[in-house]
């Protein structure tokens, strides 16, 4: 059993191994190897779904996902490496989320901000007094951040996702947008300006 075990183990690792390299796995995606795509999807789809979500809300998560990695396979071959796969990934995941949004355009935007989150799902952080950190505040303070982001564009709220919370560069989420760094890093900047504003609004009596 305990080699059984650490077999397992050793082959999850190998397999972990042989597609840290990006041109391998590349290869391997454009000649349909299945190990390849499963270590693809293990690595992005919860990524890809992440990004959908802040982007379209939590409508058709799943369907929008399974189309992303359909365009994936049908279009590996036509990668050619001038940047990098992740951002290759995502420069589809927000084409697919941009056709998806001109079909829900009729009934708006949806941002699905309505369940309660906890502490540790805060990825980024703004300075505010610990008194208004506490009990209803919350509420208040997080009824505000949720209409701040329903305001936003869809491409604003995966600007902030993709910087913010999945941690890619200033140049990657340009090259994914097919904007400058400038124009992201400005709409970044104004983006958190507006939370920061909205937060500084909230006043209590003692």
């Amino acid at each position: 059993m305990e080699f059984s075990i650490n077999s397992e183990r050793n082959d999850k690792n190998d397999s972990q191994n042989r597609w840290n390299d990006e041109q391998r796995l590349v290869k391997a995606l454009a000649k349909g190897d299945e190990e390849a795509y499963k270590y693809l999807y293990r690595n992005y789809a919860s990524k890809i779904g992440a990004l959908v979500k802040s982007y379209l809300g939590s409508d058709d998560i799943d369907d929008v996902v399974q189309e992303v990695f359909l365009r994936i396979y049908k279009n590996v071959k036509k990668f050619r490496g001038e940047s990098k796969l992740s951002t290759w990934i995502y420069r589809i995941a927000i084409n697919v989320c941009n056709n998806m949004y001109r079909k829900m355009k009729g009934r708006g935007p949806v941002v699905d901000l309505t369940e309660p989150m906890d502490d540790e799902d805060y990825t980024f952080q703004f300075s505010t007094d610990e008194d208004v950190q506490k009990n209803v505040t919350n509420d208040i303070m997080y009824e505000k951040l949720r209409k701040i982001l329903e305001n936003l564009s869809p491409e604003d709220r995966a600007i902030l996702f993709m910087k913010e919370i999945d941690g890619l560069t200033y140049e990657e989420v340009g090259k994914i947008l097919d904007k400058p760094e400038g124009t992201i890093k400005s709409r970044l900047h104004y983006i958190k300006q507006t939370i920061r504003k909205a937060f500084k609004e909230v006043t209590f009596d003692e």
